[in-house]
């Protein structure tokens, strides 16, 4: 069992240092629901077979210095090996380093694999795509289970929650590559008509209000991008427009359902078709979203971000956003 642990966990390591230096593409879901399961079948082990044989070696060694210490009391020697026996015992109790590094940390790992897949998932953001409302370098918290429940690696949902709404901050599965998570605002829901056209959000017809701000100096890129506050259902929340990018959508992919799309000089106008979403970086100039890539299918949703847990650059950034 020894050299089979070994291997088990010489494997889990390589993989790990392989997605570090990006030599394969990681899954983490995959690789902590591998844990688990590895782990747990340690933990059951160790429960039905080597700590009830660990125990009854140490109650075999508990008889026999027993019947030691008789013999030599009816010859009228008093035993001076308790020490040792205690010793040897807690030595035969004593779980392996191999049990130690599987069985022992399941209780761990299965909490672990709990809460990320059913409750709340830690991310970080990685690009300005979502400038003001998020940074560069945020931890996020999402919820899991609002938009309903979902199986780990897969994805299929179990339960059907709440759909997403307009104005929600969403991590999905990247469609053109589902390996790659996304975050982005909800802007249209199944059967909208969503226009962006000369940089106005324009709904089923009716214009989204977009109150004028002061500018925002964006410290990475040095220097002020015109910054609005717009509501989306409940939600109001910041925007920025960069007056040096043009109106029109350039390098658009190909994409499901491309032809519920419009494109001119002036932007985009979709119709968002049933079982998906249309989304949007807030800042709006600078995000690759569905007006290049397409619409979000609801089977790529992972939940709903709602809370900043921290930023190492500025710890004033922990707390819940809009």
């Amino acid at each position: 069992m020894q050299a089979l642990t070994a291997a088990v966990l010489a494997a889990f390591v390589a993989y790990a240092g392989a997605w570090y230096l990006e030599m394969v593409e990681g899954n983490f879901a995959l690789l902590l629901f591998l844990a688990t399961v590895v782990t747990g079948v340690y933990w059951i082990a160790e429960r039905v077979y080597f700590l009830p044989k660990r125990r009854a070696a140490a109650a075999e060694l508990d008889a026999q210095a027993e019947a030691r210490r008789a013999s030599l009391a009816a010859q009228g020697i008093r035993s001076g090996d308790g020490k040792d026996v205690a010793e040897a015992r807690g030595r035969l109790l004593m779980q392996p380093w191999w049990l130690d590094w599987t069985a022992g940390l399941f209780p761990v790992i299965c909490a672990v694999f709990i809460l990320r897949s059913f409750l709340f998932e830690p991310f970080k953001i990685p690009s300005g795509s979502m400038i003001p409302t998020l940074l560069v370098g945020d931890l996020i918290l999402v919820n899991k289970y609002t938009y309903g429940l979902r199986l780990p690696v897969v994805n299929t949902k179990l339960t059907e929650g709440t759909p997403p709404a307009r104005g929600d901050v969403m991590v999905f599965r990247y469609p053109p590559k589902p390996s790659l998570d996304y975050i982005k605002r909800v802007v249209g829901v199944p059967g909208d008509e969503v226009a962006y056209l000369n940089k106005r959000l324009t709904i089923n017809g009716q214009p989204i209000s977009k109150a004028p701000l002061k500018e925002y100096f964006e410290e990475d890129a040095m220097r002020y991008f015109k910054h609005f506050e717009e509501q989306l259902g409940t939600h109001k929340h910041r925007i920025l427009n960069d007056d040096d990018r043009p109106a029109f959508v350039p390098g658009v992919e190909e994409f499901q359902f491309k032809q519920n799309c419009r494109y001119s000089v002036e932007g985009v106008t979709c119709r968002v078709p049933a079982g998906h979403y249309f989304v949007m970086g807030d800042n709006r100039d600078n995000s690759l979203d569905s007006r290049y890539w397409g619409f979000v299918p609801d089977r790529n949703i992972v939940g709903r971000a709602f809370f900043i847990w921290m930023n190492f650059g500025n710890f004033r950034r922990v707390g819940s956003f809009d």
